[in-house]
């Protein structure tokens, strides 16, 4: 279900710039429409998580998964009303706000090993969030019906996995009916490196995508007339498939080491895109793709696999929750940036992007939060009762 729901996500992300001719959107409108997913996604995550803590995984992955079939069903009228589209989106930030974290915290209890769980959960959601949009912009391009058909797809997708999770088995064994139904998840033996690593790290995570499939995209668009769907949609695909294939390097990397590998990698690429805009060459969309999605794949699953290892399972929904809360804050980056910047000139808030990367890289790197992991005694976790 992980897969399934990652794969809607991204539908809508290449068919923006559709959206944009059909409805006559600004830059500012598009990159709201994109990140007003995060406003239906925060405020779920912190309610998601303690309430599978407090009433089992199943119990919210299985009616958020329904409201995911409603959000694309929403879709299919969205491409002559902008209230239906910003209705899907926020739809969609809701459903992920649950399925994600819960459905990571479900692996992590179905899979004995921390990283194990951690790389799967990645992968799934990398492979959806890589063929979503790669496949929703070849049909965006092609296919008739182009705002329907890829819609279609994913609501076939969904009813698979609504099958599919009937036969996955529920891990939490011991409720905790009285917990809190809102909760940030950090016990506070775990909040000096959860702030001081995970939340540096889960800064990065969707930052580095987000500006690949939407910013860079918009400022090049002139650059590839007939062709800018199909692009856009391939570089999302090269974006997350990235995040997927380099979960081999951080297989074998700590994620004291894999995490300031992944924020140098995003703002690497984050200059290159930076460069194709100065230079008016599109082909560089697809080396700075590469480059964002091994940012983004590095630092999603070191910021999951180190809150795997500070959250006990009676805490493990809530802090994984708060780990996507913060991560999630990255998809208002191209808000931002279009806010501050004249039309589509993204120039000087790329510039502001490579300075907060440099930041952020250099704080994982030395910084205390790595200090605090690589001290912490082998096979300590925190759990909710810590906090009380």
């Amino acid at each position: 279900m992980l897969f399934a729901v990652a794969f809607g996500t991204n539908v809508p992300t290449p068919l923006l710039l559709r959206y944009r001719e059909v409805l006559d959107l600004s830059p500012t409108v598009l990159t709201a429409i994109f990140g007003v997913y995060a406003a239906g996604l925060v405020p779920t995550l912190f309610v998601a998580g303690p309430a599978s803590d407090r009433y089992g995984r199943r119990a919210v992955v299985l009616p958020f998964t329904v409201v995911a079939v409603l959000a694309s069903a929403v879709f299919l009228g969205a491409s002559s009303s902008l209230p239906l589209l910003l209705m899907g989106r926020l739809l969609q930030g809701a459903v992920s706000g649950a399925v994600f974290s819960v459905g990571s915290a479900w692996m992590g209890e179905l899979v004995e090993d921390p990283g194990t769980a951690a790389r799967r959960a990645t992968t799934a959601l990398s492979l959806g969030f890589a063929l979503g949009p790669l496949t929703a912009g070849l049909l965006g391009q092609c296919a008739p019906g182009p705002l329907v058909v890829p819609y279609l797809v994913h609501l076939g997708l969904l009813a698979a996995g609504l099958v599919v999770l009937r036969g996955v088995p529920e891990t939490l064994r011991i409720r905790r009916p009285d917990a809190p139904l809102v909760n940030l998840g950090v016990p506070p033996a775990a909040r000096a490196p959860f702030l001081a690593f995970a939340v540096p790290a889960g800064l990065c995570v969707f930052a580095f995508p987000s500006v690949s499939v939407t910013v860079l995209p918009l400022g090049l668009q002139q650059a590839m007339p007939g062709l800018d769907v199909a692009v856009t949609g391939v570089v999302a695909g090269v974006t997350m498939l990235s995040g997927v294939l380099v979960q081999q390097v951080a297989r074998r990397t700590d994620p004291t080491r894999a995490a300031p590998l992944g924020a140098a990698a995003g703002t690497v690429g984050v200059a290159v895109g930076l460069i194709g805009i100065l230079l008016d060459a599109p082909w560089l969309l697809l080396p700075a793709a590469v480059l964002l999605g091994c940012g983004y794949g590095l630092t999603l699953a070191s910021g999951l696999g180190a809150t795997q290892l500070l959250a006990a399972a009676d805490a493990r929904g809530a802090l994984t929750s708060t780990f996507y809360a913060v991560a999630y804050l990255g998809f208002g980056v191209p808000l931002v940036m279009a806010a501050v910047s004249d039309g589509t000139d993204f120039i000087g808030s790329l510039v502001g992007l490579l300075g907060v990367g440099v930041a952020l890289a250099a704080v994982l790197a030395v910084g205390p939060g790595r200090r605090h992991l690589e001290r912490r005694r082998p096979g300590a976790t925190y759990s909710a009762g810590a906090a009380r």
